[in-house]
């Protein structure tokens, strides 16, 4: 058993007979009152997120988990298929758990795979993706007053993101998979 004391952001914890992953973690120490944990906790089953306290010290149930890095191969209705490049076994997983990040997976892409035991429970897009615009507007000329001014634009997964007036169409973009934000236009 392990305390209050060793959970950190991304630990996953069983609590109410569920796993959860922990998103935020805070200590805190009100006036005169006893010191706490603050959690903000993911169910990895359903999503739901949910917040909880802790007393400092409390025994908690920590889940070890591994990770492995597979490659994406295609959607299946709502699971994703994932391989493993030493054995080619094949996992199908929810793609609940990739969020956001599901819409800029391109085949062959490396996605990180969380396990419990032998079953998978959380599918993790990369940070970063690279892809190419296959449509936009142009930029208007002119339309520059600000700098922050964004068009949108539609990557080759299908996804539409929003990017400054200078990208244009053919142009390779560095992509956010966290927030889908514009990071950077990639040199060739």
């Amino acid at each position: 058993m392990a305390n209050t004391g060793d959970v950190n952001i991304g630990s996953v914890l069983r609590y109410n007979g569920e796993l959860c992953l922990i998103t935020e973690w805070q200590h805190r120490t009100p006036g005169n009152l006893r010191a706490f944990y603050q959690a903000k906790m993911r169910n990895l089953m359903n999503g739901k997120q949910t917040e909880n306290r802790f007393r400092s010290g409390e025994e908690v149930t920590l889940v070890r988990v591994d990770y492995k890095m597979m490659q994406f191969i295609y959607t299946e209705g709502d699971f994703i298929v994932v391989m493993d490049n030493e054995t080619f076994d094949q996992v199908h997983i929810s793609a609940k758990t990739l969020g956001d990040g599901l819409k800029f997976l391109k085949e062959g892409m490396e996605v990180k795979i969380t396990f419990e035991e032998d079953s998978p429970i959380l599918a993790e897009a990369p940070t970063f993706v690279e892809l190419d615009i296959t449509y936009t507007e142009p930029g208007i000329r002119g339309d520059t007053a600000s700098s922050n001014t964004l068009k949108s634009a539609t990557v080759e997964t299908g996804a539409t993101v929003m990017i400054p007036l200078f990208v244009n169409e053919g142009d390779k973009i560095k992509i956010d998979t966290r927030t889908s934000a514009y990071v950077e236009r990639v040199k060739k």
